[in-house]
């Protein structure tokens, strides 16, 4: 799945993989101000809202929605780092 040989993750491994979570805010055209979530190396894993945190949970959601697809359909996870262990 991720293009190593040796056994395959587990979907919690992929779950604590340390994806980067960006965050700002910005101007929406009709001046009134948003933040925006994104996890770049992880395609549509973005969401925007008012609140910073709810904008971060709808961020979250998409990430563990596109992973467990990924999973599901048998397609490349990206794996940037390692996952952490508890």
């Amino acid at each position: 799945m991720n293009g190593k040989s040796g056994p395959a993750m587990t979907v919690e491994e992929y779950m604590a993989i340390p994806f980067i979570l960006e965050i700002w805010s910005k101007q929406q055209q009709d001046g009134q101000w948003v933040r925006h979530a994104e996890y770049p190396e992880l395609p549509g894993c973005a969401a925007e809202s008012f609140s910073a945190v709810e904008a971060v949970e709808k961020a979250e959601e998409a990430r563990v929605a596109y992973i467990l697809r990924c999973l599901e359909r048998g397609e490349e996870i990206p794996v940037p780092r390692r996952p952490l262990r508890a």
